[in-house]
Protein backbone atom coordinates (compact mmCIF):
# COMPACT_ATOMS: atom_id res chain seq x y z
CA UNK A 1 0.00 0.00 0.00
CA UNK A 2 1.16 3.39 -0.78
CA UNK A 3 2.76 5.57 2.16
CA UNK A 4 0.44 8.36 1.26
CA UNK A 5 -2.21 5.96 2.59
CA UNK A 6 -0.62 5.00 5.89
CA UNK A 7 0.34 8.03 6.75
CA UNK A 8 -1.38 11.43 5.84
CA UNK A 9 -0.73 13.83 8.29
CA UNK A 10 2.85 14.85 7.43
CA UNK A 11 2.70 14.65 4.04
CA UNK A 12 2.50 17.98 3.49
CA UNK A 13 5.60 19.01 6.37
CA UNK A 14 7.32 16.12 4.96
CA UNK A 15 7.01 17.55 1.75
CA UNK A 16 8.59 20.75 2.41
CA UNK A 17 10.59 19.62 4.77
CA UNK A 18 12.58 17.01 2.52
CA UNK A 19 12.48 19.67 -0.11
CA UNK A 20 13.64 22.31 1.85
CA UNK A 21 16.29 20.34 3.11
CA UNK A 22 17.80 19.22 -0.24
CA UNK A 23 18.05 22.57 -1.19
CA UNK A 24 19.88 23.68 1.95
CA UNK A 25 22.63 25.89 0.94
CA UNK A 26 26.07 24.24 1.31
CA UNK A 27 29.06 26.88 1.55
CA UNK A 28 31.04 26.33 -1.17
CA UNK A 29 35.25 26.07 -1.73
CA UNK A 30 36.89 29.04 -3.34
CA UNK A 31 37.54 26.76 -6.20
CA UNK A 32 34.20 25.17 -6.63
CA UNK A 33 33.06 24.06 -10.10
CA UNK A 34 29.78 24.08 -11.43
CA UNK A 35 27.33 21.88 -11.56
CA UNK A 36 27.68 19.67 -14.93
CA UNK A 37 25.99 17.47 -16.95
CA UNK A 38 27.35 13.97 -17.96
CA UNK A 39 28.62 15.70 -20.42
CA UNK A 40 30.86 18.23 -18.35
CA UNK A 41 28.39 21.07 -19.56
CA UNK A 42 26.75 23.28 -16.91
CA UNK A 43 23.92 21.81 -16.15
CA UNK A 44 21.19 24.68 -16.19
CA UNK A 45 21.53 28.21 -17.28
CA UNK A 46 22.20 30.38 -14.08
CA UNK A 47 23.42 33.61 -13.58
CA UNK A 48 26.53 34.10 -10.66
CA UNK A 49 23.58 33.94 -8.12
CA UNK A 50 22.58 30.92 -8.65
CA UNK A 51 18.82 32.33 -10.90
CA UNK A 52 17.56 30.60 -13.45
CA UNK A 53 15.54 32.06 -15.92
CA UNK A 54 12.26 30.76 -16.55
CA UNK A 55 8.74 32.08 -17.97
CA UNK A 56 6.40 32.83 -15.40
CA UNK A 57 8.68 33.02 -12.22
CA UNK A 58 10.90 35.98 -12.20
CA UNK A 59 12.47 35.95 -8.63
CA UNK A 60 14.30 33.33 -7.08
CA UNK A 61 11.83 32.93 -4.33
CA UNK A 62 9.01 32.62 -7.02
CA UNK A 63 10.81 29.77 -8.30
CA UNK A 64 11.40 28.15 -5.02
CA UNK A 65 7.27 28.02 -4.01
CA UNK A 66 6.42 26.92 -7.61
CA UNK A 67 8.95 24.41 -6.80
CA UNK A 68 8.36 23.60 -3.59
CA UNK A 69 4.02 22.82 -4.62
CA UNK A 70 5.32 20.82 -7.85
CA UNK A 71 7.16 18.41 -5.15
CA UNK A 72 4.42 18.63 -2.45
CA UNK A 73 1.83 17.64 -5.88
CA UNK A 74 4.19 14.36 -6.50
CA UNK A 75 4.25 13.30 -2.70
CA UNK A 76 -0.08 13.71 -2.82
CA UNK A 77 -0.62 11.92 -6.24
CA UNK A 78 -1.68 8.78 -5.20
CA UNK A 79 -4.86 10.80 -3.38
CA UNK A 80 -5.28 13.36 -6.43
CA UNK A 81 -8.86 12.49 -6.72
CA UNK A 82 -9.97 13.20 -3.16
CA UNK A 83 -8.34 16.51 -3.18
CA UNK A 84 -9.28 19.64 -3.92
CA UNK A 85 -6.35 21.59 -5.33
CA UNK A 86 -8.05 25.60 -4.21
CA UNK A 87 -8.85 24.24 -0.75
CA UNK A 88 -5.41 22.34 -0.14
CA UNK A 89 -3.91 25.83 -1.67
CA UNK A 90 -6.35 27.90 0.82
CA UNK A 91 -5.48 25.94 3.80
CA UNK A 92 -1.70 25.79 3.22
CA UNK A 93 -1.58 30.10 2.84
CA UNK A 94 -4.27 30.09 6.23
CA UNK A 95 -2.14 28.17 8.52
CA UNK A 96 1.39 30.09 7.34
CA UNK A 97 -0.94 32.91 7.75
CA UNK A 98 -2.08 32.02 11.19
CA UNK A 99 -5.60 31.78 10.63
CA UNK A 100 -6.39 28.30 10.34
CA UNK A 101 -10.33 27.33 10.13
CA UNK A 102 -9.51 24.47 11.90
CA UNK A 103 -8.75 23.83 15.81
CA UNK A 104 -6.17 21.17 16.59
CA UNK A 105 -9.10 18.49 17.53
CA UNK A 106 -10.80 18.95 14.52
CA UNK A 107 -7.78 18.34 12.36
CA UNK A 108 -7.24 15.32 13.87
CA UNK A 109 -10.55 13.84 13.92
CA UNK A 110 -10.33 14.71 10.23
CA UNK A 111 -7.46 13.06 9.86
CA UNK A 112 -8.72 9.62 11.44
CA UNK A 113 -11.37 9.93 9.17
CA UNK A 114 -10.12 10.54 6.18
CA UNK A 115 -7.42 7.31 6.79
CA UNK A 116 -10.20 5.19 7.73
CA UNK A 117 -11.87 6.15 4.63
CA UNK A 118 -8.62 5.40 2.10
CA UNK A 119 -7.44 2.54 4.07
CA UNK A 120 -11.12 0.92 3.60
CA UNK A 121 -10.78 1.74 -0.11
CA UNK A 122 -6.96 0.38 -0.74
CA UNK A 123 -8.05 -3.07 1.10
CA UNK A 124 -11.54 -3.59 -1.18
CA UNK A 125 -9.11 -2.53 -4.22
CA UNK A 126 -6.97 -4.85 -2.92
CA UNK A 127 -9.36 -7.65 -2.48
CA UNK A 128 -10.65 -7.08 -6.02
CA UNK A 129 -7.35 -7.68 -7.19
CA UNK A 130 -6.48 -10.54 -4.99
CA UNK A 131 -9.55 -12.05 -7.05
CA UNK A 132 -8.62 -11.30 -10.23
CA UNK A 133 -5.26 -12.39 -10.20
CA UNK A 134 -6.47 -15.49 -8.28
CA UNK A 135 -8.41 -16.43 -11.58
CA UNK A 136 -6.27 -14.62 -14.82
CA UNK A 137 -2.82 -16.04 -13.31
CA UNK A 138 -3.55 -19.78 -14.00
CA UNK A 139 -5.67 -19.38 -17.39
CA UNK A 140 -2.85 -17.25 -18.39
CA UNK A 141 -0.13 -20.10 -17.37
CA UNK A 142 -2.69 -22.59 -18.65
CA UNK A 143 -2.36 -21.04 -22.62
CA UNK A 144 1.79 -19.87 -22.14
CA UNK A 145 2.71 -23.78 -21.55
CA UNK A 146 1.44 -24.65 -24.79
CA UNK A 147 3.09 -21.95 -26.45
CA UNK A 148 6.58 -22.97 -28.87
CA UNK A 149 9.75 -23.29 -26.35
CA UNK A 150 8.13 -23.25 -22.90
CA UNK A 151 9.09 -25.13 -20.64
CA UNK A 152 7.18 -26.76 -17.29
CA UNK A 153 8.94 -27.97 -14.42
CA UNK A 154 7.15 -29.95 -12.39
CA UNK A 155 6.42 -27.45 -9.41
CA UNK A 156 4.65 -25.45 -12.23
CA UNK A 157 7.64 -22.79 -12.82
CA UNK A 158 7.55 -22.23 -17.03
CA UNK A 159 9.93 -21.09 -18.66
CA UNK A 160 11.67 -20.27 -22.29
CA UNK A 161 15.40 -19.98 -23.34
CA UNK A 162 16.49 -17.02 -25.09
CA UNK A 163 19.92 -17.30 -25.20
CA UNK A 164 21.59 -20.97 -24.73
CA UNK A 165 24.72 -20.89 -22.00
CA UNK A 166 27.87 -23.23 -21.59
CA UNK A 167 28.89 -22.56 -18.34
CA UNK A 168 28.43 -24.09 -15.08
CA UNK A 169 24.88 -24.00 -13.22
CA UNK A 170 24.96 -23.12 -10.04
CA UNK A 171 23.99 -24.65 -6.69
CA UNK A 172 21.71 -23.26 -3.88
CA UNK A 173 24.14 -22.01 -1.28
CA UNK A 174 26.43 -20.42 -4.30
CA UNK A 175 25.94 -16.58 -5.61
CA UNK A 176 25.36 -15.61 -8.91
CA UNK A 177 25.58 -12.37 -9.86
CA UNK A 178 22.76 -11.44 -12.88
CA UNK A 179 20.79 -8.84 -14.76
CA UNK A 180 17.34 -8.92 -14.62
CA UNK A 181 13.78 -7.54 -14.95
CA UNK A 182 10.59 -8.84 -13.09
CA UNK A 183 7.22 -7.70 -14.69
CA UNK A 184 3.45 -8.44 -13.85
CA UNK A 185 0.70 -9.27 -16.46
CA UNK A 186 0.27 -6.69 -16.49
CA UNK A 187 3.47 -5.64 -18.30
CA UNK A 188 4.43 -3.46 -14.93
CA UNK A 189 8.22 -3.48 -13.94
CA UNK A 190 8.19 -4.14 -10.47
CA UNK A 191 11.67 -4.55 -10.36
CA UNK A 192 14.82 -4.93 -12.10
CA UNK A 193 18.94 -4.85 -11.81
CA UNK A 194 18.86 -1.63 -13.79
CA UNK A 195 16.41 -0.33 -10.66
CA UNK A 196 19.03 -1.46 -7.94
CA UNK A 197 21.53 0.34 -9.88
CA UNK A 198 23.09 -2.43 -12.09
CA UNK A 199 23.78 -6.12 -11.86
CA UNK A 200 23.13 -7.86 -8.63
CA UNK A 201 24.43 -10.95 -6.66
CA UNK A 202 22.54 -12.97 -4.53
CA UNK A 203 22.40 -16.61 -3.81
CA UNK A 204 19.22 -19.15 -4.21
CA UNK A 205 18.85 -19.45 -0.37
CA UNK A 206 17.77 -15.64 -0.12
CA UNK A 207 14.97 -15.14 -2.98
CA UNK A 208 11.47 -16.78 -3.62
CA UNK A 209 10.78 -20.56 -4.49
CA UNK A 210 10.43 -19.63 -7.88
CA UNK A 211 13.19 -17.48 -8.44
CA UNK A 212 15.62 -19.71 -6.66
CA UNK A 213 14.71 -22.89 -8.75
CA UNK A 214 14.82 -20.70 -11.72
CA UNK A 215 18.30 -19.67 -11.17
CA UNK A 216 19.47 -23.33 -10.51
CA UNK A 217 18.14 -24.20 -14.08
CA UNK A 218 20.87 -21.67 -16.32
CA UNK A 219 23.99 -22.34 -17.77
CA UNK A 220 26.46 -19.02 -16.94
CA UNK A 221 26.22 -17.77 -19.52
CA UNK A 222 22.40 -18.30 -20.36
CA UNK A 223 19.47 -15.55 -20.53
CA UNK A 224 15.95 -17.27 -20.04
CA UNK A 225 12.43 -15.85 -19.76
CA UNK A 226 10.18 -17.38 -16.42
CA UNK A 227 7.28 -17.12 -15.30
CA UNK A 228 6.67 -17.84 -11.86
CA UNK A 229 3.02 -18.74 -10.41
CA UNK A 230 2.14 -17.31 -7.22
CA UNK A 231 2.39 -20.34 -5.22
CA UNK A 232 6.49 -19.95 -5.74
CA UNK A 233 6.30 -16.04 -5.20
CA UNK A 234 4.82 -14.07 -3.11
CA UNK A 235 1.33 -16.00 -3.04
CA UNK A 236 -1.92 -14.80 -1.26
CA UNK A 237 -0.53 -11.83 0.36
CA UNK A 238 1.57 -10.69 -2.01
CA UNK A 239 4.61 -8.36 -1.21
CA UNK A 240 5.83 -4.71 -1.72
CA UNK A 241 4.74 -3.53 -5.34
CA UNK A 242 3.82 -7.48 -5.57
CA UNK A 243 -0.08 -8.07 -5.52
CA UNK A 244 -1.95 -10.62 -4.04
CA UNK A 245 -2.16 -13.84 -6.15
CA UNK A 246 0.62 -12.30 -8.75
CA UNK A 247 1.66 -14.24 -11.66
CA UNK A 248 5.21 -13.14 -12.48
CA UNK A 249 7.51 -12.91 -15.63
CA UNK A 250 11.16 -12.06 -15.06
CA UNK A 251 13.74 -12.10 -17.92
CA UNK A 252 17.28 -13.26 -16.28
CA UNK A 253 20.72 -13.43 -17.77
CA UNK A 254 23.33 -14.88 -15.40
CA UNK A 255 26.35 -13.14 -15.90
CA UNK A 256 28.32 -15.45 -13.21
CA UNK A 257 28.90 -17.52 -10.11
CA UNK A 258 30.34 -14.90 -7.78
CA UNK A 259 31.05 -17.38 -5.17
CA UNK A 260 30.71 -21.35 -5.28
CA UNK A 261 29.52 -22.78 -1.56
Amino acid sequence: MNSALRSLAPLAVASLVLVLGACAPEKPSADAAPAAGSDGAAAVAADDTGFVAIDGLPSKRAQASYMIGTEMAKTLEPLAEDIDVDLLVQGLADEMAGKSKLTAEQAQLIQAGFMVEMQTRAQARRAEQAQRNATEGPAFLAENKAKPGVHTTESGLQYRIERAGNGPKPGPADVVRIAYEGRLLDDTVFDSSEIQGGPQEMSPQGVIAGFAEALQLMPVGSKYVFWIPSELAYGENGGGPVPPNAVLRFEVELLEIAERH
